[in-house]
């Protein structure tokens, strides 16, 4: 099945239309039962991050009535549904708000990713900046773009590739246990200047438009990565798990690098991920 040009206007607009009702009333307005811990202090769930997903789902099945949804939150009421994206004829897989600590803290970065599978291959990822208004689009074959709350648009493009200490960037190591997690903390030291966002939506973002060289993630769940890595391939990069294989739709296992080209991604995995 295809996804047209109308449906990835539907599907951007599906995305701004739930940030503009279910997200931004709620930012730095949501009272202490409107947060819920789920595997720890730092893993949360909000009001906003429930209803937004509910009304990006409903307005998905409205128009693909067989196609299969995974949302982050719904996952945990069904957790056969990641599998199942590996040979969905078509998929969608939300994070209705990435980086939900973040927007529970009141610090204004997070965002919504929205990413579409076809028989196990992502082909049109969307990510939304609902403080700023922003939106990458990415299209399978068709390049990643920015496009502005005021509709300008631009085409992204990563980093040009740097010596190591010249780098910017990040690996999300809170998600690591020992001994990985300290050695890459002494790795980071390598490079120019490191970044945590703690926010999968910005860090593509950053990567894709050339702000950051790399990034790196230890927790692989699709509506983490899908979008981005989308988004940063399509910007021209080259993404890829610690083991040098694509990440597929399905997979939760293993670590992830995005970097500007193959041999910078080598670099970040030799040096940095010490691998």
């Amino acid at each position: 099945m295809s996804i047209s040009d109308k449906d990835i206007l539907f599907l951007g607009d599906s995305v701004r239309e739930a940030a503009r009702v279910e997200i931004m009333p709620r930012f730095r307005n949501l009272s202490d039962a409107d947060v819920s811990e789920k595997t720890s202090a730092t893993d949360l769930v909000t009001q906003a991050d429930v209803l937004a997903e509910h009304r990006i789902t409903a307005a998905l099945k409205e128009r693909f009535p067989s196609a299969l949804v995974v949302g982050e939150e719904a996952y945990d009421a069904d957790r056969s549904v990641v599998p199942g994206l590996a040979d969905a004829e078509l998929a969608f897989v939300i994070d209705p708000v990435d980086g939900t600590f973040n927007f529970a803290a009141g610090l204004p970065v997070f965002g919504t990713m929205l990413a579409v599978t076809v028989r196990g291959e992502t082909v049109a990822g969307i990510i939304h900046d609902p403080v700023l208004g922003d939106t990458v689009t990415a299209i399978k074959g068709a390049g990643a773009f920015l496009t502005r709350q005021d509709g300008q648009s631009s085409r992204l493009k990563v980093a040009e590739p740097a010596a190591l200490n010249q780098m910017v960037g990040g690996i999300s190591w809170g998600h690591m246990d020992d001994p990985d997690r300290s050695r890459i903390c002494a790795n980071l030291a390598k490079i120019r200047m490191t970044f945590a966002f703690n926010c999968s939506a910005y860090e593509y973002w950053m990567a894709a438009s050339g702000k950051l060289h790399f990034i790196g993630h230890a927790k692989l769940m699709p509506w983490d990565h899908l979008a981005g890595v989308l988004a940063h391939q399509e910007a021209g990069g080259h993404t890829a798990k610690f083991d040098g294989t694509p990440y597929r739709p399905g997979e939760t296992t293993g670590g992830i690098i995005s970097a500007p080209d193959r041999d910078s991604w080598q670099l970040i995995r030799r040096e940095i991920i010490g691998i």
